[in-house]
């Protein structure tokens, strides 16, 4: 399998680091790729004790994607039990219908864990999920050990180890509950959108909380432009105008200046905007009327020189 995979990739490097470390079966979960095909793995789980799945022996498919470990497998479970249904990727915060919630340091170990764990806990309407009766869970545990698997030959009788009552045994146990704890369990929403994880509420955030974050410089520097740009005219009619100061030292004339510049500034932009079209009509006329002396006086000059020539020809005959 080696020569047929780049092994620089960092996903076959990961899948190989963890087929190595699976290789031995435990008396809770194996797994292990198939020999043609690295990116699909068959794993087999035993049910949680004092559980309705207590004596039950799992088998499924994980199919990892080639972003691995950066984007989460697919889970698929191939045998009847009750909780997730058989042949369909069932619906967890480490599986590929979260992947907002899979973290690259979990692996297929992490997977296995959690499966066991999750195996006790509601289904509450998440893709892949049963909700079948204690009673019906008991016997499909029972069943499940007669079960092989067509892809990769495994019989669940001897695909695990003996069950042990030892601290090894109570220690994983103990850890695939506190995962399951850890992991929250992401229940899709339905039309009516009241089955909502606790991890979406934790991720999720209101309007009212990112205005809270806004500076309030900011907020005031906002609030001031929006003033402004409302009431231009009114704003620069509110302002008082400052009383001149009289100067002794100033001529009568300078005075008339300063007090027509004064006038010029507390004008509105509005009345200044009225007033130029007049001046720019007045401009026009005195251009016309310029052009039109201009022309009288060439046409005065012309017909000038016309007179003295025809009064030179004249003379020059008598």
């Amino acid at each position: 399998m080696e020569t047929r995979y780049n092994l620089k990739s960092p996903a076959v490097k990961r899948l190989m680091k963890e087929a190595a470390e699976l290789k031995d079966p435990t008396d809770h979960y194996h797994a292990q790729p198939l020999e043609d095909n690295l990116f699909e793995w068959h794993f087999t789980v035993r049910g949680p004790p004092d559980s309705d799945f207590d004596g039950g022996v799992y088998h499924g498919r994980i199919v990892l994607p080639p972003e691995y470990p950066m984007k989460p497998p697919s889970i698929i479970l191939l045998t009847a039990n009750g909780r997730f249904e058989v042949g369909k990727k069932i619906c967890l915060s480490i599986s590929g219908h979260h992947p907002e919630t899979w973290q690259p340091s979990w692996s297929i170990r992490t997977a296995l864990l959690a499966i066991i764990g999750f195996m006790p806990t509601k289904g509450e309407g998440a893709i892949g999920s049963l909700d079948y009766t204690p009673e019906e869970r008991r016997a499909l545990a029972k069943k499940s050990q007669d079960f092989c698997c067509e892809g990769c030959g495994c019989t669940m009788k001897d695909v695990l180890l003996p069950l042990k009552s030892g601290s090894d045994s109570s220690k994983a146990d103990q850890e695939a509950k506190e995962l399951a704890r850890q992991i929250s369990f992401k229940a899709e929403v339905n039309s009516s959108g009241k089955t909502i994880a606790e991890s979406d509420l934790n991720h999720s955030f209101s309007l009212n909380d990112l205005q809270d974050n806004i500076p309030t410089t900011f907020q005031d520097a906002t609030a001031s432009t929006s003033y402004g740009v409302q009431s231009p005219s009114g704003a620069s009619l509110q302002q008082p105008v400052q009383p001149v100061a009289k100067n002794t030292s100033m001529s009568p004339r300078q005075r008339r200046a300063q007090q027509q510049s004064q006038r010029r500034s507390s004008t509105s932009p509005d009345v200044i905007q009225g007033q130029q079209p007049r001046d720019n009509h007045t401009d026009h006329g005195g251009s016309a009327v310029l052009i039109v002396i201009l022309t009288l006086a060439l046409a005065a000059l012309i017909f000038r020189r016309i007179y003295l020539a025809n009064e030179y020809i004249f003379d020059f005959e008598l």
